[in-house]
Formats: C-alpha cells, structure tokens, sequence
C-alpha cells in the first residue's frame, strides 16, 4: 500500500519521532535482575551443589585469592572442586588481602587484570570483590573499581556493614551491587543486630548473612548466605527457613 504525500512536513515528523521516544523510554535491565533472591557462598573448600533448585538458588564461590604483598600481587587460584547442577547462576568472587602495599599504578593494573579475567570463566553473570579496605586503601579500591567494572558483566563487592550506615563512602562507587555483611561484625554486632538498616542506598537491596549467627535482616532482594561449615541439602534448607526464604 502506498501512501498519499502529506502537504504537512510535520505529521511526518511525528512518525518518525513517536516510535524512536518510545524506545527511549523503555527500562534498561538492571546488571544483577536474573540472578536468584538467595546466593549460597561456597568458600575454599569441596562444595558439592547439584542437588540445588537453580531457579531459587545461586552460587558466589571464592574464584581466587589476591594479597597485596609490597608491589606485589600473589595470586592463589581455586584448588577445590565445586560441583554443580546445570543452570547454576554463578557469581567469581575474588577475595583480596594487603600486607604493607604500595599502592602503586603498578600494582593497580595487575591487580585490575586479575580480577577482569575471571569474566572470562564459562556462565559467570556477575564478579564481586571482597576486601575490607583500610581508609588508607579506599582511594585504590576506588581506582581499582572503575578499572574492572567496564570489563566485567556485573560487579558485586562486599562491604562491612558501618560502610552502609555513617561511613558511606560508597555512594560514588562503580558498582552495581554493595553486600553488607551482617556477620563477624566485631564491636558493630550489637548495634546492627538490633536494627540492621541502612544509609547509603546502593546497600539497599543486598544481605550477607550467615548460617552460625541467625539474626533478623533487612527486607533485602537479594540475601547472601555463609556457612562455616559445608553446604548440604539439609544445612541449606535449614538456613532458607531461618531466614524466612
């Protein structure tokens, strides 16, 4: 079918610009959204998750160790097998610890292609960092962050809990996630157990709990689950019902 010419310049221009508007407002998925509302940590050690329900139920486990060692990087890999059920979203987390680092630009970008490179490893949705940096340290974990995120598909970190309520330092993070952890809080342990809630507001949506310290956590998205001890069908729905999930 051909259409008649319009003598008004402008009705064309209203087809044109309608449809494009529309695209325009159309959400962009969040990095994070297909990831489940429970994520089991599997540190280092055997962990064995085939028996888990992959829709309800996903796995951040440690993919690497890095410790800042002078102008060094240390890099320990996984030794551990993990086994799991297909369809298992799978979160690397690389955990990294300093002894009297320089700091240096050196440093950085080594430290920043160690972390990039477990994007590459097979069904990864997401890279969460874990280092409790010092006020000394935040401005190269500040760094470190805008060197990785743009390389990875999602970045997660985690982060004591006073960095979600007072010390807010992360509100300017490149990040897509910040996980407060609500364990092993040390002299916070009263104050967050009796009001786990928060300021910045990147800390809203996540929670990182564990198995040997129950306590009642913020109405969180996305609940993050430690155990001690190694995962089983019997100790993970025992933590899914203390924790109401």
């Amino acid at each position: 079918m051909r259409l008649k010419e319009s003598k008004n310049p402008w009705l064309l221009l209203v087809f044109v610009l309608v449809p494009i508007s529309i695209l325009a407002l159309r959400p962009t998925p969040e990095p994070l959204s297909d990831l489940p509302h429970v994520i089991v940590w599997a540190w280092e050690r055997p962990e064995n998750f085939d028996f888990i329900d992959t829709k309800r139920i996903g796995v951040a486990f440690l993919a690497k160790t890095l410790r800042l060692e002078g102008d060094r990087v240390v890099s320990k890999p996984r030794l551990q097998p993990l086994t799991l059920a297909p369809g298992t979203k799978l979160i690397a987390v690389v955990r990294i610890e300093s002894d009297h680092p320089t700091l240096s630009s050196t440093q950085l970008a080594r430290t920043a292609a160690e972390i990039i490179e477990l994007a590459k490893l097979p069904d990864i949705s997401a890279v969460q960092i874990d280092f409790d940096a010092t006020v000394s340290e935040r401005n190269f974990y500040r760094s470190l962050l805008h060197e990785v995120k743009p390389q990875v598909p999602a970045l997660s970190i985690t982060a004591l809990a006073s960095w979600c309520a007072g010390d807010n330092w992360l509100a300017d993070l490149p990040i897509d996630e910040a996980v407060p952890m609500l364990f092993r809080m040390g002299v916070d342990k009263k104050r967050f157990q009796s009001d786990p809630r928060f300021e910045a507001e990147i800390c809203f949506d996540s929670a990182g709990v564990a198995t040997d310290e129950p306590l009642r956590p913020p109405n969180v998205e996305r609940l993050y689950i430690f155990n001690p001890n190694p995962w089983s069908r019997y100790s993970l729905n025992s933590a899914l019902e203390t924790y109401k999930r």
